[in-house]
């Protein structure tokens, strides 16, 4: 089991009033799963997602990642997991505008030192169907281009797991089922996948769904 997470609660202050964000939740994901992560707003998605990608720490409860209790690592060690073991794609791709694909893909083994990095950054670009788009920058890439190339930078660490924030919320409807098949392909491969979610069409394209309401899982 990739993730294993119990009795893991995170609560925030708002003004006077105390929010349960995470309400006591625990939860296992095998290894090679794809797992949709659903609710309304507020619901807690993003706060386990924050957690499960080790952004941030419970207040209270564990969580084991491969077996390596990360609940309380200090902040050098999370930084160092985040970096070998977790790749990250969000809805805004947050690539850099002045960097090429190439170079964006390549960013996390740079931060590594890794003197393959360029060889590596263009086999993942390859990966993603986008290797004639190497030297493009940005703004020179459709959305669903630009996605796949985060996609790429997500997994050149080879990491253990992919965390997918609304990967699909700023594409067209086609373009996203392209995004999801490229998903689908990887979790083929033995990657695990988990994804937050508010489209029903991309939760039903993953192995399981679980649905977060009030800082609890209700279903999965």
């Amino acid at each position: 089991m990739i993730i294993e997470v119990e009795e893991v609660t995170k609560a925030y202050t708002l003004g006077n009033t105390l929010v349960k964000a995470l309400d006591n939740i625990s939860l296992g994901i095998d290894a090679g799963e794809m797992v949709a992560v659903t609710g309304p707003s507020g619901s807690g998605k993003s706060t386990l997602m924050h957690i499960l990608g080790c952004l941030d720490t419970p207040d209270s409860g564990v969580y084991r990642l491969g077996g390596e209790n990360v609940s309380g690592l200090s902040s050098d060690r999370l930084a160092e997991i985040r970096n070998q073991r977790i790749g990250f794609v969000f809805q805004t791709f947050n690539l850099l505008p002045r960097l090429s694909a190439l170079e964006n893909v390549e960013l996390p083994l740079l931060y590594a030192r890794r003197r393959d990095a360029k060889d590596l950054a263009a086999e993942a670009l390859k990966t993603v169907g986008l290797e004639d788009r190497a030297h493009h920058e940005p703004n020179q890439l459709s959305g669903g281009q630009r996605q796949r190339v985060a996609i790429a930078r997500a997994i050149i660490t080879n990491p253990a797991m992919i965390l997918a924030d609304e990967p699909t919320g700023n594409l067209d409807s086609r373009t996203g089922e392209e995004i999801m098949s490229l998903f689908a392909s990887l979790n083929a491969q033995g990657r695990t996948i988990i994804i937050v979610t508010h489209e029903t069409i991309v939760a039903s394209r993953c192995g399981r769904s679980l649905h977060m309401h009030d800082g609890q899982i209700l279903a999965s």
